[in-house]
């Protein structure tokens, strides 16, 4: 079981570029990446967050890839393990940390003013017509 959610954030440069330094700080990540393109001054953050649902009895892994350039921020979340069938696992009321992060994003740019689109993927002709 895996999904892939991609956001952009619109809005003042030097606003977009706190959005990966404040998620960072308030979740701390299992593991970091960071990269800071010399040419442009691009910044590229890959976060990797892992928890344990004992209800389960399964991990759920969120991989966080953050692009800030000049313009826009792109957030990439993919949310990949846990369980699905008849041991309940749609049931999970904790709250987990894909939802925590989504939660971060969109109370970041309601609060700073940031515009936050929803990147839809569409599905090709061929798709269509099946």
């Amino acid at each position: 079981m895996s999904t892939v959610t991609k956001y952009l954030v619109y809005g003042p440069n030097d606003t977009l570029r706190r959005i990966p330094t404040k998620l960072l700080d308030s979740i701390e990540p299992k593991y970091l990446y960071k990269y800071n393109s010399p040419a442009n001054k691009d910044e590229i953050y890959v976060a990797v967050y892992e928890q344990f649902e004992k209800q389960i009895n399964a991990t759920i892994t969120l991989t966080c890839v953050m692009e800030c350039n000049a313009d826009h921020t792109r957030i990439e979340l993919k949310k990949a393990g846990g369980r699905m069938g008849f041991r309940g696992s749609s049931l999970s009321e904790e709250k987990n940390i894909e939802s925590d992060v989504v939660d971060f994003i969109m109370d970041f740019s309601k609060r700073f003013g940031l515009s936050l689109q929803e990147e839809v993927e569409k599905q090709s002709s061929e798709e269509e017509e099946d």
